[in-house]
């Protein structure tokens, strides 16, 4: 007789040579089922096999060896099981520990009464995508929406008492009991923490919660209740048809609200996605090769669109950033990643108006992004049909409302411009990204100053003329008169035709020179580069139309005492021969300053 010991020996070497041969039930079996409970009575197994079967149409109950009951979906293949458990567990319409189940672990089938479905070829859900169609996607290099099954809620799950209430609670999982304390705070009833726990304040809040709906507040949701609960929580989202996004291009995959969205043009770094309702929703995916510079690139440009409006977060972290922005057209999310592969993430735009739904979409969106290997390269796409300056890669660029010249007139960076429109303006801004304040300003005398409020060491300032000018001595005025077209000022020729306005005012003098309105506020320099004065801004708007040429600008004198009341002091030019234009115009760009309003 063997000892005992190597009996066991025995057993346990034939038992680990049976699983080295042996096929992996995956891989030998074609049939699956998705198990999603088990429960240790015939009568409970019947109850909830039951109150399954009102929302599934699927649904066996099978006896398992182990002598308890089991609920399952099927039969079905293994790839149609996989993507139901992904998308049910999602939906929370399953508990969390739902998994993929064979034939060979049921016995006896008890539900529903008198079927033999275990040795069935697998079903096909209707809601499963054609596979021949998605392959084609794949290959074309489209992105796929998942169409996950999406099983209906049932409004007619048998009722219960409280305490068979109070069971069928006891078999939720954690996520689940969480979703209903999600689902309390969304209507208004609860205030607590997300945490599972189901103490006073839980209890409490669905007590209320069923005396709203006409119920006897007993403060244990029955399962038809937790079932009306969710269902009209989840209804604003069902509405935009989340979905599983995968978009093989930017290597990207995440739910989205593919029912409000449809693909639209490659532009790298972005693939868009126009709306399809009047929600307004759009969305651009983000992908590029790229390191933490790329990323913090990334960052500023995205600031720079009108998509990501200037009031609101601004998060960036080593490998990741978040902006949202607030205005009163439009609100935004976007959340970016640095993966091994390159940045890649997603921006989220819709008109103001439901902002609890759309903060929890964008919380879907983000808990769901899963980046994959492959890059958006920069040779995808066409460039669009539309294509402007003020687009970056098919977005909009902010602009400013109207944009004016100033010039520095002193070390630490002050600017004076003009009065024209800074009345309007809820913000300006120097050279497109300096913040700056209006500090003093006269509007008689159509002088402004303006302070930055990051220090700038201008790398000139303007030196002001001590002399009266000369009648019809040459001039030139430097200027944006293109706004924000040009990145550096333009220089305009003309003549000093007075020294006085048309009705001989003493702080302004006339100029016969051909500007645009982004000049105004721009220095007018004499031919030794000193400056005669400010271009002021025209008065069109009376009866009287002046010729184009005829402008006027702010003198010296003017100038110098609006300064020194404002604590300035004034840099007066040497005396110089006259300036080559060459030089004359790298004066301009050094000291000439692009103010902008924005509103």
């Amino acid at each position: 007789m063997l000892h005992f010991a190597s009996r066991i020996f025995i057993v346990f070497t034939l038992a680990f040579t049976t699983l080295l041969i042996a096929p992996r039930p995956a891989e030998a079996q074609s049939t699956v089922w998705l198990q999603v409970e088990a429960q240790p009575t015939l009568a409970e197994a019947e109850a909830r096999a039951r109150a399954y079967a009102a929302a599934f149409p699927n649904i066996s109950g099978f006896r398992m060896r182990s002598g308890w009951y089991a609920i399952a979906i099927g039969p079905l293949t293994r790839a149609d099981a996989d993507r139901q458990l992904a998308a049910l567990r999602r939906e929370r319409l399953i508990p969390g520990d739902s998994f993929i189940a064979f034939p060979q672990d049921f016995r006896q089938q008890f539900w529903p009464v008198g079927a033999s479905t275990l040795n069935d070829a697998p079903i096909t859900p209707a809601t499963t995508p054609d596979a021949t169609a998605m392959t084609a996607a794949a290959e074309a290099g489209e992105a796929q929406v998942v169409a996950e099954p999406e099983p209906a809620i049932p409004a007619n799950l048998p009722d219960e008492t409280p305490r068979e209430a109070r069971r069928s609670e006891a078999q939720l999982t954690r996520a689940q009991l969480m979703q209903l304390q999600e689902a309390l705070k969304w209507e208004g009833f609860y205030d607590g923490a997300i945490d599972a726990a189901f103490g006073r304040r839980t209890r409490n809040s669905m007590a209320a919660w069923q005396e709203a709906q006409g119920i006897e507040p007993t403060g244990i949701l029955t399962t038809q209740q937790r079932a009306r609960l969710i269902a009209a929580y989840r209804a604003p989202f069902d509405a935009l048809g989340m979905a599983q996004l995968v978009d093989d291009r930017a290597g990207i995959q995440m739910l989205a609200p593919m029912g409000a969205v449809a693909f639209d043009r490659i532009e790298p770094p972005f693939v868009h996605y126009k709306s399809t309702t009047e929600d307004d929703i759009r969305l651009i995916l983000i992908s590029q090769a790229g390191d933490q510079n790329t990323l913090f690139g990334l960052y500023d440009i995205m600031q720079t669109l009108e998509i990501v409006p200037p009031v609101g977060e601004r998060d960036r972290r080593d490998r990741s950033f978040t902006l949202t922005g607030q205005s009163a057209d439009l609100h935004s999310h976007t959340h970016v990643v640095l993966t091994p592969g390159g940045v890649k993430g997603f921006t989220l735009a819709w008109k103001p108006g439901n902002a609890r739904v759309m903060g929890r979409i964008v919380t879907e969106m983000r808990e769901s992004f899963t980046p994959t290997a492959a890059v958006l390269p920069y040779s995808a796409g066409d460039g669009g049909e539309d294509q402007r300056i003020d687009l970056m890669a098919g977005l909009e660029i902010r602009t400013p409302e109207v944009s004016r010249s100033g010039f520095y007139v002193d070390q630490t960076g002050s600017v004076l411009t003009t009065t024209d429109v800074l009345g309007t303006c809820r913000r300006v801004t120097l050279d497109s990204d300096v913040e700056a304040d209006v500090t003093a300003k006269d509007d008689t005398l159509g002088l402004a100053l303006l302070t930055p409020r990051t220090a700038l060491t201008p790398l000139e300032y303007a030196h002001f003329a001590h002399a009266v000018p000369r009648l019809k001595s040459e001039v030139a005025v430097a200027g944006y008169s293109y706004e924000e077209v040009l990145s550096l000022p333009t220089l305009t020729y003309g003549t000093l035709d007075d020294i006085r306005g048309l009705e001989g005012q003493t702080t302004m003098q006339r100029l016969d020179v051909p500007t645009l309105p982004g000049d105004a506020g721009g220095p007018v320099f004499d031919a030794s580069g000193a400056v005669l004065g400010m271009l002021l801004a025209r008065d069109d708007s009376g009866a009287r139309k002046l010729p184009d040429a005829v402008q006027f600008a702010a003198n010296v004198p003017a100038i110098a005492e609006f300064l020194s009341s404002n604590g300035l002091s004034p840099a007066v030019a040497d005396d110089a021969t006259a300036m080559a234009p060459e030089d004359l115009m790298l004066r301009a760009e050094d000291i000439t300053v692009l103010v902008s309003c924005w509103k």
